[in-house]
């Protein structure tokens, strides 16, 4: 855990230790970055101020160098543009302070139950290969350039090969949203994502399921 104000270090420690895990707690975003790149954790829970390298920093360094490793960030900064970009930049999961420790510890429940984020850090499907590291994208051998939130959806598509994802499911993993029934940011992206993966006579994998969402899939009948 990397928090820099003790209270609240120090709550969230005793907390975790009686629910049975083993916590490491680091004061600034240099310890923070020094630590989980010499140890082994499942999920590190990050604030975003920190002294020396903020949390930001961290997670651009964790996200090439420990892509594995799940972050939640826990910070004051709630403006859906901070969400926006802690999730952007690597976390899997953005709570602010305020919090309630009890869903914490569910969250934190939540994200060890799952799969770690990258096992693999190659995505691939329908014909199209991305390397979370690189952030390169091919599509048939064909090299495609995405910018950052393209890139983002398309992996939460690659995750999920041939499911049905609502556009809810989508605003929540890539926006970081919880619910905003008037953005058309989702349909705005497939528009970009179809453009650019398209080749003559083939066009982009991304099917609309009518009022359902959207699905990858090699078939656009």
């Amino acid at each position: 855990m990397a928090e820099d104000e003790p209270a609240i270090a120090d709550f969230i420690e005793r907390g975790l230790s009686l629910e049975g895990y083993d916590v490491t707690v680091a004061s600034t975003g240099d310890d923070a970055l020094g630590v989980a790149l010499s140890q082994d954790f499942a999920l590190m829970i990050l604030d975003r101020l920190l002294p020396g390298c903020d949390g930001i920093e961290v997670l651009a360094t964790l996200r090439v160098t420990k892509p594995e490793l799940r972050v939640i960030m826990l910070t004051a900064r709630a403006g859906i543009d901070d969400r926006v970009e802690g999730l952007d930049a690597g976390a899997i999961d953005y709570m602010t302070k305020p919090f309630v420790f009890d869903e914490l510890t569910a969250r934190v429940r939540a994200h060890l139950r799952a799969p770690a984020q990258t096992q693999s850090t190659r995505l691939e499907a329908v014909g199209i290969e991305l390397d979370l590291l690189t952030r390169r994208v091919t599509r048939d051998g064909v090299e495609v350039t995405l910018s950052a939130k393209e890139f983002e959806l398309l992996a939460y598509f690659l995750r999920h090969p041939a499911h049905v994802v609502s556009r809810q499911q989508i605003l929540s993993a890539v926006w970081g949203y919880s619910h905003d029934p008037g953005t058309n940011v989702v349909e705005v992206y497939v528009s970009y994502l179809r453009r650019k993966l398209a080749r003559p006579g083939s066009p982009a994998p991304i099917v609309t399921v009518r009022s359902v969402g959207y699905r990858l899939s090699p078939n656009r009948g």
